[in-house]
């Protein structure tokens, strides 16, 4: 149903219309700014990405290929310009960026239970803290497909599509990424 609506929309938009682009845009913007923040760990950054994805969403719109699913499309373009983002500030990159920052508490930190205590509020906190820590610390390439796979909750397929890399790459890079993962937290849970 969604892939209907994002065609139709993506119809109208190319001609002219502009409401069907701000529709666009608010199906996607809270998923590409997670996807962002996800990958970069700073909200400034992630928000720069999903004003930028939608920016080059609107440009080249007429090159989207309806074939094609348009969540993959636009999660590509975003997926890029984290990446390139990425890349440019590597050798500043900072584990503990803004852990400190009690702004940036995402989603996550906000699942309900059925009886919070602090207790229980404060060890899913840090356990939370751990996760993204050992997130933050894989290799950009175990990073991204770690992200989309379980935080994006896309699938291998999808996946692949979006970094345009064979599917078999795909599963072996979340394999080796779980592995890391594993090895990370298993001393510290």
């Amino acid at each position: 149903m969604v892939d209907n609506l994002d065609t139709r929309l993506v119809k109208l938009a190319l001609k002219g219309d502009q409401r069907a682009f701000a529709e666009i845009v608010d199906l996607y913007k809270d998923k590409i700014f997670h996807l962002g923040y996800r990958m970069l760990s700073n909200r400034h950054e992630a928000e720069d990405v999903v004003q930028e994805t939608f920016l080059r969403v609107y440009k080249s719109l007429d090159r989207y290929d309806p074939k094609q699913k348009f969540s993959t499309w636009i999660y590509r373009i975003a997926t890029n310009l984290c990446i390139d983002r990425l890349r440019k500030r590597k050798p500043s990159f900072s584990l503990d960026a803004e852990l400190n920052d009690q702004d940036s508490t995402d989603g996550y930190a906000l699942i309900p239970g059925d009886e919070r205590t602090p207790e229980s509020e404060y060890l899913l906190t840090e356990t939370q803290q751990l996760i993204h820590q050992a997130i933050d610390s894989l290799p950009d390439k175990y990073k991204t497909v770690m992200i989309l796979r379980y935080l994006q909750e896309l699938s291998l397929q999808e996946i692949s599509d979006v970094m345009d890399m064979p599917v078999t790459t795909i599963k072996t890079r979340v394999h080796r990424g779980r592995e890391f993962l594993r090895k990370k937290l298993e001393s510290k849970l």
